[in-house]
């Protein structure tokens, strides 16, 4: 099959000189992951929940003395990216994405943007197939995790860390209780208008009273912790699912991953990375 068989077009697009605030709230109207940015009709970058997910995590660069929607998305792209021809097959196109660690390719014909293929479109393809091919014979080994109470600093810090698009979230015991994904950090509303860490309010309270009555002391605002922006309950597969039934039900919920749980212990986690890599293996 061909990439422009399972590409998406037309293609939604952002400017350079665009904020950031418009990619994003694109991104979530549309349930997409990239934009390809233009320049007087021309690709000359593409940005993604990653480009704008890690940027706002940090440190307060020079450019976050302005609130998101007056900092443009040329400050945040990736220039000149990796572009592929309709004609291409899907094999190549996944090719392509594992060698540059990319889940996305901007699809043009003679110079002109016509399409974009993601591991997304990659999942669909996937799914039409007709493989015996387990869940256990594909997932990757082992997930990143974070505790229920982490900071959301902490969490993107460890993304940035081991080089991932998700983590698990834990309880106490160990037992998975929710995953964060860049779409979680992008689209959670960390931030108000003027580009401030968003906190919550708790209430702390005294011991028991005599009378049985817990009493309100005072109100403390805290930061947001994992548990506030993580998604659950947890969707998982096991390692004798078929990896097609798998996938179908990462199309049906539109996720993009699944961690692989055996007597309620995570043993791996099977995604769009691996369902690419497999697919570029054909």
């Amino acid at each position: 099959m061909k990439v422009k068989d399972y590409m998406a077009s037309p293609v939604r697009v952002v400017e350079r000189n665009e904020p950031i605030q418009r990619a994003r709230n694109l991104m979530f109207k549309h349930d997409i992951s990239r934009l390809p940015v233009l320049d007087n009709g021309k690709l000359v970058g593409i940005v993604t929940k990653y480009d704008i997910s890690n940027r706002l995590g940090q440190a307060a660069p020079q450019w976050r003395r302005r609130p998101i929607d007056r900092v443009p998305i040329q400050l945040v792209m990736t220039e000149n990216p990796i572009t592929i021809f309709p004609e291409a097959t899907m094999m190549q196109a996944a090719e392509l994405m594992i060698e540059n660690e990319i889940d996305g390719l901007p699809v043009e014909r003679n110079g002109e943007l016509v399409g974009i293929i993601t591991s997304r479109d990659m999942l669909r393809y996937f799914s039409e197939q007709n493989l015996s091919t387990k869940v256990g014979d594909l997932m990757a080994e082992g997930m990143v995790s974070v505790h229920r109470h982490h900071t959301i600093a902490h969490v993107i810090e460890q993304m940035n860390l081991h080089g991932v698009s998700r983590v698990m979230v834990y309880e106490d015991n160990m037992r998975p209780v929710g995953v964060i994904t860049r779409s979680n950090l992008t689209f959670a509303g960390m931030f108000d208008s003027g580009d401030q860490a968003k906190t919550k309010t708790i209430k702390m309270v005294r011991k028991e009273s005599a009378a049985g009555r817990k009493q309100y002391r005072y109100m403390k605002e805290v930061p947001l912790v994992a548990e506030d922006i993580m998604s659950s309950p947890v969707l998982g597969a096991k390692t004798a699912d078929r990896a097609v039934e798998s996938a179908k039900l990462m199309m049906e919920n539109s996720i993009c991953g699944l961690p692989v749980i055996e007597e309620e212990s995570m043993v791996g986690f099977f995604s769009t990375r691996e369902i690419v890599a497999e697919v570029g293996r054909w």
